[in-house]
């Protein structure tokens, strides 16, 4: 029992080097709960009825508490609002996409329609080229040995 009221009050001595996160009453530095002599450790098993009765100390904490739920509530309704916001637009954009695949879809077979009927123009027309070249060389070659035949014909006489 002893042990156990030592250890009491070491946890108690703990407990107040804890800071409690306000700035009352000291300006850039936290402010630590002050000294409690109301803490009441049972240390014989018997609880009272004054034990469980509300001070001055416990009512500001539940009134602090509260703000601080009521603000917490207030800071998740923003949130809950934006998520809202962003879930409509999610589903505005998903219909959007679902509008726009039949159109992509439609401009890939017209690419490819295109991109098929350019190759088969280019074989057409590189056969093309390849006929009108190989006659002209052939007519340009027969010029040639014309010439060739008249320059050697007038050399020799």
């Amino acid at each position: 029992m002893i042990a156990r009221g030592d250890l009491a009050l070491e946890l108690g001595e703990r407990i107040k080097l804890i800071p409690d996160g306000s700035n009352a009453g000291q300006s850039g530095s936290l402010a630590t709960s002050g000294t409690r002599n109301n803490i009441k450790f049972d240390l014989n098993g018997d609880i009272s009825d004054d034990f469980f009765q509300s001070t001055k100390e416990s009512s500001q904490f539940r009134q602090e508490y509260e703000m601080r739920k009521l603000k917490q509530d207030e800071g998740l309704d923003i949130i809950s609002e934006g998520l809202e916001t962003l879930k409509n637009l999610a589903h505005d954009m998903n219909e959007e996409l679902d509008r726009q695949v039949p159109l992509i879809d439609e401009i890939d077979t017209k690419v490819d329609k295109a991109t098929a009927d350019l190759k088969n123009n280019n074989v057409r027309l590189k056969e093309t080229l390849n006929k009108v070249r190989s006659s002209r060389n052939f007519f340009i070659d027969i010029i040639l040995l014309c010439v060739i035949l008249g320059i050697a014909a007038y050399l020799y006489k």
